[in-house]
């Protein structure tokens, strides 16, 4: 197969991947499926592990947040752990917690602003919802995903003859003009159908008195449950379009959540694809992918809460009484989330000698402010991972004068002590609804990933300071 099929051939897999994934809890969802197809088994943070050299596990917290390891057949209490770290969320609209709302003769879903999104981008778009449902069943509660195919949702423009200056300035009001269309109210009325009895308790609320009855009845359709059986739900607004390869020479991916699916999915992969080298690893190779970073990971299951570091205290246990403090010198962790490509429209926006293109490489991003985790002592350990692997890198740092995002990277490495590294594949439109990148971007990130986990033992035992 030549180089290009390769490259093809991972975009495409990506681009299934996106496809199926409208929301965090179908992101981890997935990634269970293709961790359990490998070989690994999962744990509950409520039962004690026995871990072994040689095991995969995977844990998760809220069904929104996935920790998988693979423990390497040298490994004891005390060696070091080889992280991966990138997150399930994205910007997005999601569903009020009461959602029913009636203007002008519309029946509409009320939504909340989900992280910093590029909110125009959401108009005159083909919407759906998909997310997690808590459905009673036969006295138990149960946790249910949901994705209606079809678009149901519309938030749509003002026309430019009732705007005259929409094309100059347009920042719609958040609360009142960000609002989608499920149905008219008249259509409603002549469909006359009644909703299925929604039986609750008394002092609680029916599903259909909170949101829309028309949109209950889809979900209760797609799960095949009564509205009664609907405890709660929480659906993130999504593009019906699906991901596509674009472009003239078929070199662009045109998705939705390329940040930070693109970095979720190949540590997947690239933590997969190394079984082979396991055995003789000293270190355990983990990923770590977090809900709630788009809106500051404060949550108990975002990076800044005590998961991580309670499962690496866990995978340290069994060896003397400071094998976690041990261990953590001894660990690197790549702090995965997307960077801005240089935008040929807007140029004047990127530093004139850190200018990242699409197809070559990987970005590492740089800030004195420490708004990115990076030092000189781990961009050198990944400098030479990716000399030994065949990786292209390139480099990254915001102007002066312009405002600098950050990631979970600052957050672990202030909280555990692990020498960490911000990286990211290059991307244009990042938090737009359908954001842009190169198809280079999956295979580079998979093979950088991979050389992390089978080359840093040996690159961390060459340095001599």
């Amino acid at each position: 197969m030549a180089a290009t099929d390769k490259v093809l051939g991972a975009a495409k897999q990506f681009i299934s991947f996106v496809n199926k994934c409208p929301s965090p809890f179908h992101v981890v969802d997935e990634t269970k499926k293709l961790l359990v197809a490998a070989g690994y088994k999962e744990l509950r943070e409520t039962e004690p592990w026995a871990i072994q050299p040689l095991d995969k596990y995977f844990l998760t917290r809220n069904q929104s947040t996935i920790i998988a390891f693979a423990v390497g057949g040298n490994f004891k209490p005390g060696n070091g752990f080889s992280i991966v770290g990138a997150h399930t969320d994205s910007p997005c609209l999601k569903v009020k917690p009461k959602s029913k709302t009636n203007k002008s003769g519309y029946a509409m879903v009320g939504v909340e602003c989900y992280g910093g999104g590029i909110w125009h981008t959401w108009f005159d778009r083909d919407l759906t919802v998909g997310g997690r449902v808590l459905v009673k069943n036969n006295g138990s509660i149960e946790h249910r995903l949901v994705h209606i195919q079809k678009p149901i949702l519309r938030v749509p423009h003002i026309a430019i003859h009732l705007m005259r200056d929409h094309n100059e300035k347009f920042g719609p009001n958040k609360e009142s003009q960000v609002c989608p269309v499920l149905a008219t109210t008249v259509q409603l009325e002549l469909q006359g159908s009644k909703q299925e009895e929604d039986k609750k308790p008394e002092g609680q609320e029916k599903q259909c008195d909170k949101h829309q009855p028309a949109l209950v009845k889809l979900i209760c359709d797609e799960l095949k449950i009564s509205p009664d059986q609907m405890m709660d739900f929480e659906l993130c607004v999504a593009d019906t379009q699906p991901a596509a390869i674009g472009g003239a020479l078929d070199e662009f991916i045109f998705a939705p959540r390329l940040d930070n699916l693109l970095n979720a999915y190949t540590a997947v992969e690239a933590l997969i694809e190394t079984d082979g080298s396991l055995k003789s690893d000293p270190n355990i190779r983990l990923i770590c992918l977090f809900d709630n970073e788009e809106v500051g990971s404060q949550s108990a299951q975002g990076a800044a809460s005590t998961l991580q570091e309670l499962v690496l205290r866990r995978l340290s246990s069994g060896g003397s009484q400071t094998a976690f403090e041990e261990a953590i010198p001894k660990s690197y962790m790549i702090s995965a989330d997307q960077a801005h490509a240089v935008h040929p429209n807007y140029s004047d926006k990127h530093e004139t000698n850190h200018q990242a293109a699409l197809h070559k490489g990987i970005v590492l991003k740089f800030n004195s402010n420490q708004r990115y985790a990076t030092t000189a002592i781990t961009t050198t350990i990944l400098r030479e991972i990716a000399l030994k692997s065949g990786c292209p890198l390139q480099d990254f740092v915001v102007r002066n004068d312009s405002p600098c995002g950050s990631t979970i990277g600052p957050i672990m490495s202030a909280k555990l002590g692990i020498p960490t590294i911000d990286i990211g594949a290059p991307q244009l439109s990042m938090h737009s609804i359908r954001e842009m990148c190169c198809t280079s971007s999956v295979s580079q990130a998979i093979c950088l990933y991979k050389g992390f986990f089978e080359k840093y033992p040996e690159v961390f035992s060459s340095l001599k300071f």
